[in-house]
């Protein structure tokens, strides 16, 4: 049998060809040959479109070198390119146009606030979200602060914590502003009246970029850092969704996010979680709720967005234990296991997307074998038919009726 390939899609950063998440390739080419699985990794720009060859980079484990050349196209797509506002961006979306036939392992995922809208009209996942609305003008945020004191804009396409301000009305009416720009740098901390909101915003590019508007969260431990979890939800080598593992996460001093691109720390659930949550027996049930809402919650965005393998889904517990959905990320990153000392479930994250491609490149191949099969047989059962005709032809011919009709 002919060895599976994987082809990990990705994008350059640069015009340089800048390759992001190297090392995670280099792993995922280490264990991939542990199950058989022959990994390399290429982007739109490498495709040859009229030789229907790609010039992919092949990691070597032996030499702790890449290689580059050409080969043919892979069995199975995985697919880790994220949002660029670039001419690469735009050579990937016709990349994913021209080979839509091909099998990934996992389709793009639609913006924060599409996820949101699908998720309102289940009601198994309606009660875990905070309120939220699609910003048309300044309006919609002084609406939402008459309703909430604390508030989060973000871009609807917006990932690892860039461009996004978190307000807060403070008693007496002034407002307290603060963010990251997209470059995730930190934004100082600004006091300001209602009506010089309008004018502040102005600089943020609201229409243009896209953004919502969502109810805050209480998130503050007593260090004054933000803090919230990372769930980690993967297909498995059956096929079946299931939760690798979650961590908690710390905000830098003075960060509105606890992401750890941010200047962020990692940390355990349990001791995380100990530190907000008093009653043991409660943090017991909050553990089983997330792990039951991780699986079920991939299960429905697969149904109706397609294809996918993997989701990074980020949460908020309030001091009452109260579960909130912050985002779901289609393209995690896994650094936040490692760093909290969960070697496993870091080794767990790498491995399961491989153990997933196997898994579908054997049922794809039982497809085919069932597809052939069904070819051979049937020309084999239209000789059969054909057969039977003729020996009834044969004795009505020689054993006329014997009351024919008149004609």
């Amino acid at each position: 049998m002919t060895q599976p390939v994987l082809g990990i899609l990705t994008l350059y950063l640069n015009d340089a060809g800048t390759l992001e998440e190297r090392s995670y390739y280099q792993r995922m080419t280490v264990e991939g040959r542990k199950l058989g699985l022959h990994v390399f990794v290429f982007t739109p720009q490498d495709v040859n479109v009229g030789k229907n060859r790609i010039h992919a980079l092949f990691y070597h484990p032996e030499t702790g070198r890449w290689v580059r050349r050409w080969t043919s196209f892979p069995h199975l797509i995985f697919d880790r390119c994220r949002i660029q506002h670039s001419h690469r961006y735009d050579e990937l979306l016709k990349f994913r146009s021209r080979y839509n036939h091909l099998t990934f392992l996992n389709r793009p995922l639609r913006n924060k606030w599409q996820i949101h809208t699908l998720l309102s009209k289940d009601v198994r996942f309606s009660t875990y979200l905070p309120k939220t609305r699609y910003i048309g003008s300044v309006d919609d945020i002084r609406e939402m602060l008459r309703s909430f004191p604390l508030l989060y804009l973000k871009p609807i396409n917006g990932t690892g914590g860039r461009g996004i301000l978190r307000i807060e009305r403070l008693q007496g009416g002034m407002l307290h502003v603060q963010g990251r720009d997209q470059d995730r740098r930190i934004v100082p901390p600004q006091r300001m009246s209602s009506d010089k909101l309008s004018g502040y915003l102005a600089h943020w590019n609201l229409k243009d970029v896209r953004y919502i508007v969502q109810q805050g969260i209480q998130l503050k431990l007593k260090n004054g850092c933000v803090h919230d979890y990372r769930m980690l939800v993967q297909k498995n080598g059956e096929g079946r969704w299931q939760v690798t593992g979650c961590a908690g996460r710390v905000g830098a001093p003075g960060s509105i996010t606890a992401n750890l691109h941010g200047g962020g720390r990692a940390a355990k659930m349990d001791q995380l979680l100990e530190q907000w949550i008093g009653d043991a027996a409660k943090r017991e049930a909050i553990k089983e709720e997330v792990a039951e809402f991780g699986a079920s919650l991939a299960a429905y965005l697969e149904l109706c967005c397609g294809a996918l393998c993997e989701l990074a889904i980020d949460l908020a517990i309030d001091k009452n234990g109260r579960i909130w959905l912050i985002e779901v990320n289609p393209k995690p990153a896994r650094e936040v296991f490692i760093r909290a000392g969960e070697t496993e479930v870091y080794r767990q994250a790498i491995v399961k997307p491989l153990e997933y491609a196997l898994w579908r490149y054997k049922q794809k191949q039982h497809k085919m074998s069932a597809a052939a099969s069904a070819r051979t047989d049937s020309p084999r059962q239209d000789d059969e038919q054909t057969a039977t005709k003729r020996k009834v032809t044969r004795r009505s011919a020689a054993n006329p009726s014997p009351n024919p009709q008149a004609p």
